[in-house]
């Protein structure tokens, strides 16, 4: 995928749902980068059930929308209308990149820390809060392909 396109869409999107900022950029670009190869794969490989090119998972996509979504009324009818849909479902991740945009920013947004501003704090960042401590995926692996292909 475009590096210049998908950056265009990210602020877009973010922008609509007044959730942008440059540093939100980087993480999602980052985390493209880290989950998808840039958006290489949009399902996960193997038997695992991560869509899209932020490879989330469906549950947790029902996560943030029962328990996060659900109590906040103008974000979600933002991401409706930004989105141009009329329900959210989580097979969207695989085929709407604004829904997958969206559902990447709110997943990081559920959490207290400030998203940091260096490749390496975000890489961080991405390990405890999107990949999991006991995820597969290294803060050491998110830097390398933050540097093949966001730099």
């Amino acid at each position: 995928m475009d590096k210049n396109q998908l950056s265009y869409l990210i602020k877009e999107t973010l922008t609509g749902i007044d959730k942008y900022s440059i540093d939100a950029l980087n993480l999602l670009l980052g985390t493209a980068a880290q989950e998808s190869r840039f958006g290489h794969y949009i399902r996960q490989l193997g038997s695992g059930p991560a869509l899209g090119i932020f490879q989330m998972e469906p549950n947790t996509f029902i996560d943030i929308c029962n328990n996060y979504l659900f109590y906040k009324d103008e974000l979600r009818k933002s991401i409706l209308e930004e989105c141009r849909v009329y329900l959210l479902v989580p097979e969207m991740l695989e085929y709407n990149l604004k829904v997958s945009i969206c559902f990447a920013r709110i997943h990081y947004l559920r959490f207290p820390e400030p998203i940091p501003n260096t490749v390496e704090e975000m890489a961080k960042l991405w390990k405890l809060r999107y990949n999991s401590p006991k995820g597969a995926g290294t803060v050491q692996e998110f830097i390398d392909n933050y540097r093949k292909y966001v730099l």
